[in-house]
């Protein structure tokens, strides 16, 4: 499996795509509503959602708490598996260092995020973790999917913040 980018133009998503993403920018909508940073995360097997989470850090007084993680939790219970191999992982922004640790962990075989995250982000913007030749799995990415929600919906909520 190569390290290249694969980013999709709008077209080329499928409509199973379309609804998962649509289900995470839900679950991020969610989260800004308790006051979080609107991040979220839907796991699927197959068809199937297995697992979602949107971001709790705040709630949870819990740093690991990001909606990425708690869809993997959610899932593994479900299936009662750590090993989530073949699954696939929509989130609304691109995963930090601990996300994509965890996903290289657990064996997922797919990542489609939405915007990149240039401060923190560890599959595109910073680092190459989730599909590093240095580790012994690596998840396919691709990003691009809603990236123009996903990413007004982040920074309409850091200017409120600032206001």
């Amino acid at each position: 499996m190569d390290s290249t980018v694969h980013q999709n133009l709008d077209d080329a998503w499928s409509p199973a795509d379309r609804v998962f993403m649509q289900r995470a920018l839900a679950l991020a909508s969610h989260a800004q509503t308790q006051g979080e940073i609107p991040v979220g995360a839907v796991l699927v097997q197959g068809e199937s959602i297995v697992g979602e989470g949107w971001n709790q850090p705040v709630a949870k007084c819990d740093p690991t708490a990001h909606a990425e993680i708690l869809a993997l939790r959610a899932a593994a219970k479900q299936l009662r598996n750590y090993r989530l191999t073949g699954a696939t992982l929509y989130v609304t922004l691109e995963p930090c260092a601990m996300c994509a640790g965890a996903m290289v962990n657990a064996r997922i075989g797919r990542l489609v995020f939405a915007a990149r995250d240039l401060r923190f982000g560890a599959v595109r913007s910073k680092f190459r973790l989730a599909d590093s030749e240095l580790l012994n799995h690596r998840v396919v990415v691709e990003e691009g999917l809603m990236a123009a929600e996903a990413g007004e919906m982040l920074r309409r909520f850091f200017e409120g913040k600032r206001e």
